[in-house]
Parts: structure tokens; sequence; C-alpha cells
């Protein structure tokens, strides 16, 4: 059997086990498992323990559980509570206001947190039913939601580019630094299309009442948004400030992150002993998560690279006489399909050792490359029928939402991200300006 044919088995086997209901880590576990037996036989488990033990050995993913845990620390601490509430005075006024106000908050709190799930359930309790008090289309508010929490994932900090940087060999400070501005664009290109739409329709987005606007003055309205944006902007230059002067590592930084995110709990008195036991279960829950994702993702893609699968896809591309750019777009293409039905993890761990050294020898820019993957990887929150924001959301929506209320509302804002993802990669410096003037 050919390494082409055996590379194509492997994805279709994959897909099979994945439609049929079973769990992404054990799918790939596995599959790694059969193939490699039939690869190389009992040999196989030799080289399963060696990448297991290389991931367990990665300092660098050390961050992955602390990360986890501030964001489990800032949710209990109602930071976002408060901040939408003085945000949601200082633009209802305007026609979509209380929708920016999501998306700004969600901006911030994407800045303090590295996990989809706890930013779109937050905004989802706290913002929905206000939205839907006030009037605003269904669709618009539930993508309005799913969009501006998903920015968790690209603004850092974020366990998604802890793994990548991990994984493609790339300092994780220079990645987080490069993503920093798509998702700055990204939450712009949002703000914009609820603007221009409420602007246009403005019953899709009505301005806040007079009577409400009365009540609490102009001065009143920034005092209380400033006031509320000290606390996590505090948490993000201790995080992010921290990386970019050099002061400290990724991993060290998730340590100070966390500690500050708890001490944020204590101030806004929200502390109890059975919160503090739920967000270290809780973080347990999702760490174990990720890593056991990793491992069976690691054995997999070392059974793919081994019989050859690797090099046959490479070739492939390379061979096909396109030129570089269109090898560059069918490799966005399929990171984006399968956005749709593989967690970001597996799609990462399998995709990077096939395409990183066809951009390399393309002559891409590595850490442009990657924060494009990440860029492009919004979209697979979203993009039915496993976009994970679609299920969070949909826990905590008020009677009355359906699914396909859902998918229509985040319809706009997977062409706004796949429309961020052409500005990023048609103008290089957003990406790569701010990690350039990073100090060492």
């Amino acid at each position: 059997m050919s390494p082409l044919v055996l590379a194509i088995l492997m994805f279709v086997c994959l897909f099979i086990a994945l439609l049929l209901g079973h769990p992404l880590a054990f799918a790939l576990g596995g599959l790694a498992v059969i193939f490699g037996l039939i690869g190389w036989g009992p040999g196989c488990f030799l080289m399963f323990g060696n990448r297991i033990y290389d991931v367990m050995n990665n300092y660098t993913l050390v961050a992955v559980p602390l990360f986890v845990l501030m964001a489990q620390f800032l949710t209990k601490s109602g930071v976002a509570d408060g901040l939408f509430s003085s945000m949601r005075y200082l633009l209802g006024p305007l026609r979509g206001g209380v929708a920016m106000a999501v998306i700004a908050v969600s901006t911030v709190f994407a800045a303090c947190t590295g996990i989809i799930g706890a930013s779109v359930v937050t905004m989802g309790v706290v913002a929905l039913p206000l939205l839907f008090k006030y009037g605003y289309q269904k669709e618009l508010s539930l993508g309005a939601v799913c969009a501006g929490g998903t920015l968790g994932i690209i603004i850092a900090p974020s366990i998604m580019l802890v793994i990548m940087g991990a994984q493609a060999g790339l300092s994780v400070g220079k990645l987080f630094m490069s993503a920093l501005f798509p998702g700055l664009i990204l939450a712009a290109l949002y703000l914009i299309y609820i603007a221009i739409i409420c602007w246009r329709h403005p019953e899709l987005g009505p301005a806040m009442s007079p009577e409400e606007r009365k009540a609490v003055p102009v001065s009143k309205r920034l005092s209380t948004s400033l006031v509320n944006l000290v606390p996590p902007g505090i948490l993000i230059v201790a995080v992010l400030g921290s990386i970019f002067l050099g002061v400290a590592t990724p991993t060290e930084a998730s340590g100070v992150g966390a500690f500050i995110a708890f001490l944020l709990v204590l101030a806004y008195r929200r502390f109890s002993w059975e919160g503090l036991k739920d967000s270290l279960v809780e973080t347990g829950k999702i760490s174990s998560m990720v890593f056991i994702i990793l491992f069976g993702a690691t054995c997999f893609t070392g059974v793919f690279l081994g019989v050859g699968g690797g090099k046959a896809v490479e070739q492939v591309l390379i061979g096909s006489g396109l030129g570089r750019w269109w090898i560059f777009a069918i490799m966005m293409l399929i990171v984006f399909v399968l956005g749709m039905f593989i967690d970001w993890i597996g799609i990462v761990m399998v995709t990077f050792p096939i395409f990183l050294p066809i951009a390399e020898s393309l002559g891409f820019d590595m850490l442009w490359f990657v924060t494009l993957i990440a860029v492009n990887l919004q979209a697979s929150f979203l993009t039915p029928p496993f976009g994970y924001a679609l299920f969070y959301i949909k826990g905590v929506v008020p009677q009355g939402v359906v699914m396909e209320d859902i998918y229509r509302g985040i319809v706009p804002f997977v062409i706004l991200m796949l429309i961020g993802l052409a500005v990023c990669a048609l103008v290089p410096p957003v990406i790569l300006w701010l990690p350039a003037h990073m100090i060492k």
C-alpha cells in the first residue's frame, strides 16, 4: 500500500470514527494503534511512549493549566458583569450599542482568559437576556455573543497559542504578540458590521430609551466604565506586559496571571471554599481533556509521518505545479474544512507536521503562517456541525431559541472572520510588527 493511500485511509477512518460519535482523543489514539501495528508491528508502542513522554516533558505546556485556572478565577470574580453593565450604558444610546458592548467586553475578557467556554457562557448569561429585553434580533444577538466569545482563543493569553508555539518550535511570547492585532482586527470588523447593519435597519438593534439614558448621566457612564476597566487592565498588563517587556516567559506569566485573578476574586468578595474547589476541579477536567487529546494526536501523527504520509502530501502539493499562493490557499481551506469536524487541538497536532515543512519550503515566514492558522481556526468554533461555541450558547439561551437561530446568527460573523484572515494574509506587518519590537 502506497504512503499516499495509507494517509488518505487514516483520515477517512478518522472522519468515520468521529461521525460515529467517538471522542477525538480515543479516535486518534485508537487509529494510531491500528495503523501502527500495520506499519511497524508491536514496535510502534515504543514510539508512542517516546512521543507521549516528549509532550509530558514540554515545559511550555505548564502554562496550559495555569491559564485555565486564571480563566476560572476570573469567571468567578464577576469582572465581566460589572464591565458589561458600564459598557452597556456607555454604548447603549447608539443603535446596536448593547451588541457592540458585548463585543467590547468580550475583547477585554479575551485578553484575560484563554478559554472559549468561559467567555461564551459568561456573556451568554449576562448579555443575552438584556439584548432580548431591548428588542434586539435573535440572530444578531446570538451571533455577537458567539463571535465575541471566540476572541478568547486568538487574543493572548490563549492555550491554543501555547500549544501551537510548542508544536511549531516558535516562541510562545512572540506568538502571543503576533496574534494581538489580528484579534483586534476581528473585533473591529464585528463592531463595524453591527454599527452598519443597525444603522440601516434600526429594528435589529434599537438604541437605549431616552428615559434609561437620563437615569445615568454621561459623566457617570464614563467614570464607571473606567473604574471597571482597571481590574482587567491590571491583569492584562501583568501577563502580556511582562511577556512583551521580556520580564517573564509565558509559563511564568501564566502563574502571575492566575495569582492576580485569585486576588480579583478576593477583591470582588466572591471567594468561597466551594468556589475554589469548583475552579480547581474544572481546571483539572479541562487540562486533562487537552492533554489526553495531545497524547492521542501525537501518536496519530507519529504513525502518519512514519508511514510516509507527510512526505506523500508534500510531494502532491509541491509537485502539483501550483504557485506558492495556491498551495497556501489549499492549506488554509483544509484547515477551515477540518474545523467543521475536528477539535482545534487535533487540527494543530495533525496538520502542523505536514503543513509547516511545506510552508517553510515555499519561503513563508513561520510566525506569520502559524498565526494565520490561528486566525483561521476562529471559524472552527462557529461552523457546524461541531462548532463548540454553538453548543456552549445553546446551553444558556432563553426559551424559544432554537439551533437554527444560532446557525443563522453566526453566518455573517464567519464571513467577517474570513475577511479578517484575508487582511492578515495580505498585510503581513499586521502580524509581524509587534513581535519584532518585543524586548528580548
